[in-house]
């Protein structure tokens, strides 16, 4: 399956970070690579989803250039070019060794003390290329607040009144390869600020903010503490996507939280640790997620398994029992 563009990105899809990391890595690339200012980009979301451990190579064959962003690794030669920040980016020693032939020619980067994969591109580019990349700051900061969860209160992530928290929420439903094409368009020729206030990004968070509150509400009728963890299943109906800040605002003294839910594809177990708690994290949650076949990063993971409610639940609640639940 060629492709026929130039240069093919490919991004965790429905992910701010994903998106900001595919804005950034276009500036470096057009900025370092002349050869390619003009070239065509083609933006392809990547999921986690049950059985899948990397990029399908295909995507990246008969391209002029290509890379993966903010998601795991992949052992194809057609890989020019490499940003990863999760604990969980190798699936085995062959992708890591392929890596490092890769990093050794200055094209991979990886970094799983760095909060974001868009601040590592922006350190890559500053640091090793020379790239000046200040007037995408506004876009750096709310990329790492979002991705590494560390915002003032977690009222802020679930009521959602900043216009950036309206755009996250756009790209966390709508993040399909022609919203990420459309938005780091927007994103290379603007500011964050006005690209998240435009009016179509407006329109198009009212029906998820109805959708949003209504997953709050089911959210808080489901939560249960057990011991150290909230745990909330959600496997009752269908949810496309949940947030693990409503069990932090409600339970601030406990440390972990793990929400089981489904959609019409796949079923997954979300697990957190609450930077609010008091209680020092003895866990490394991506370590737990990675025997399910899932990852992510010490204090955040998710695991995605097959359509499978009661295999779902039951992941769940040995989780729930390994972090001190009951």
């Amino acid at each position: 399956m060629a492709t026929s563009a130039n240069v093919v990105v490919a991004t965790h899809g429905h992910c701010f970070d994903g998106t900001a990391s595919a804005a950034l890595f276009t500036h470096l690339l057009r900025t370092v690579e002349p050869s390619l200012a003009d070239a065509r980009f083609c933006y392809r979301g990547q999921a986690y989803d049950p059985g899948k451990n990397g990029v399908d190579p295909a995507i990246l064959e008969g391209a002029a250039s290509s890379v993966i962003l903010d998601f795991r690794y992949t052992a194809s030669d057609a890989l020019a070019w490499y940003f990863d920040h999760h604990a969980s980016a190798f699936p085995s020693a062959r992708e890591r060794d392929h890596f490092e032939l890769l990093a050794a020619r200055g094209r991979a980067f990886y970094d799983a003390e760095i909060g974001s994969c868009t601040k590592l591109v922006a350190k890559v580019a500053k640091e090793t290329f020379g790239v000046d990349v200040s007037r995408f700051d506004e876009l750096l900061r709310w990329a790492h607040m979002i991705d590494t969860a560390s915002f003032p209160t977690p009222e802020m992530a679930v009521d959602r009144r900043e216009p950036e928290m309206k755009l996250c929420a756009v790209i966390e439903q709508h993040g399909d390869d022609a919203l990420i094409t459309d938005l780091v368009g927007r994103l290379l020729e603007r500011p964050l600020s006005e690209v998240a206030a435009a009016p179509d990004v407006v329109d198009r968070y009212g029906p998820i903010d109805a959708l949003h509150r209504g997953n709050v509400e089911r959210i808080r009728s489901n939560e249960q503490l057990r011991g150290a963890v909230v745990f909330v299943d959600l496997l009752g109906s269908l949810t496309e996507t949940v947030t693990k800040f409503v069990t932090y605002a409600d339970h601030p003294e406990s440390p972990y939280s793990v929400i089981v839910s489904r959609t019409n594809r796949r079923c997954k177990v979300s697990v957190g640790y609450n930077p609010w708690s008091k209680v020092a994290r003895a866990h490394d949650i991506s370590k737990i997620c990675e025997r399910y076949g899932g990852g992510g990063h010490p204090v955040v993971g998710a695991i995605a398994l097959p359509p499978d409610v009661d295999a779902c639940r039951k992941v769940g609640l040995e989780i729930v029992k390994e972090l001190g639940g009951d």
